[in-house]
């Protein structure tokens, strides 16, 4: 199968004003499945389509980050036939993509505690990882196995660690310290959080590095949200990084 090489876009307005990271909470592929009358697993399925073309554009305007929340610490509370579904697709989808990825650049990482997926799923992920590790281009993080809460705890246990061993003092730890420990170090901050399916909630999701970010309802279901979303919100984000530019900077009080 021939890779596609994918063609340098112009991006929807000026660089200064637009995200470097944006995280993305895919949401409403159950809602979507169940609307049409199929089962859970078909919006699951129709959603890939969505990520293929989110990623495609991210890397054609040279985003600098994209971060994806494909399948959390409750995720595992669903169904199994479902999780297994989802498990099977995940693997389907690195394989497929892999080479137009690397052919384009991309570079791909995971957040999350990976390790507890399944064994033949962690390896394909791995083995996409290191394939693309050198890539300078867009950097597509997926969240698996993933919450916020487990990775700030992971992050201060590592930072209790170096204290008691005398790496690190207490007075030592700041925000780049904290930054460091978590699974998005050497990332930017996320500047742009969307949702879609018109929900607002974080669900447990970058909780640290999208302190500062703006939060983007969609209302399309993820398995209909294309690039012309994606652009809406980046759009939204650049209006107002626009509008504050000009207003200048506040009066003190």
């Amino acid at each position: 199968m021939a890779t596609t090489l994918w063609p340098t876009l112009e991006p929807p307005a000026p660089r200064e004003f637009l995200p470097r990271h944006v995280a993305i909470i895919m949401d409403g592929n159950g809602r979507w499945a169940s609307r049409r009358g199929l089962v859970r697993v078909r919006g699951h399925e129709a959603g890939v389509e969505s990520v293929r073309d989110c990623v495609r554009y991210s890397g054609q305007t040279h985003l600098k980050a994209l971060t994806l929340y494909a399948f959390s610490t409750e995720n595992w509370k669903r169904p199994r036939t479902e999780v297994t579904y989802l498990m099977r697709l995940l693997k389907k989808y690195l394989i497929e993509e892999r080479d137009e990825l690397h052919a384009n650049g991309v570079r791909l990482t995971s957040i999350g505690r990976v390790e507890e997926l399944p064994k033949d799923v962690r390896e394909c992920l791995e083995h996409v990882q290191e394939h693309t590790a050198g890539n300078r281009g867009l950097t597509l993080s997926l969240a698996l196995n993933y919450g916020s809460q487990d990775e700030i705890r992971d992050a201060a246990r590592a930072l209790a660690g170096k204290v008691a061993r005398g790496e690190l003092s207490a007075d030592e730890i700041d925000e780049a310290q904290v930054a460091a420990h978590l699974h998005t170090a050497g990332l930017p901050p996320v500047d742009l959080l969307i949702r879609t399916a018109g929900e607002q909630r974080i669900s447990n999701f970058l909780l640290w590095q999208a302190s500062g970010a703006d939060f983007h309802v969609a209302q399309p279901c993820w398995p209909d949200f294309r690039r012309a979303d994606l652009i809406e919100a980046m759009l939204a984000y650049a209006g107002r990084r626009k509008g504050a530019a000009l207003a200048g900077p506040r009066e003190p009080a």
